[in-house]
């Protein structure tokens, strides 16, 4: 198997965001796909935290989550594709579905997240648009 993979530009390729996120929440990796999605440049997105894209209504839970997860070093998601909404530079809100991993320092203490991200904005409102059609067609009024 070949070992010479350059990791970054495996980051820099891919059609997924992928964002990492200190113990504080700090962003400290962003690829070009995450500018794509969440519009801000990668020098606009590192040093803030995640309270960037997430929708201030999460906030509160989401900062919960975060901190019990460098605390206890895990995630309650494990492997699971989670579905929430996000937000856009401009103030607009996405649908995303993502994955999230934990990361640990050398001495095996928790120290930040990966995130591989997927806009699915286009996909939910087709798939919302589809139910109300079949629950018209099954519903129809008289």
């Amino acid at each position: 198997m070949n070992t010479d993979i350059d990791l970054h530009q495996l980051v820099e390729c891919v059609g997924d965001a992928i964002i990492v996120a200190d113990a504080h929440e700090k962003i400290v990796l962003w690829n070009p796909a995450a500018t794509r999605i969440f519009g801000y440049l990668e020098e606009e997105a590192l040093g803030n935290t995640l309270d960037l894209i997430v929708p201030e209504r999460q906030r509160q839970k989401h900062n919960e989550g975060y901190s019990h997860s460098m605390e206890t070093g895990t995630t309650r998601y494990g492997t699971s594709l989670l579905k929430v909404p996000a937000k856009h530079r401009d103030g607009s809100m996405l649908s995303i579905a993502f994955t999230v991993g934990m990361l640990f320092d050398a001495s095996g203490k928790a120290n930040g997240v990966v995130a591989i991200i997927r806009d699915e904005t286009e996909r939910f409102a087709q798939e919302r648009a589809l139910k109300k059609r079949l629950a018209d067609l099954e519903n129809p009024q008289t």
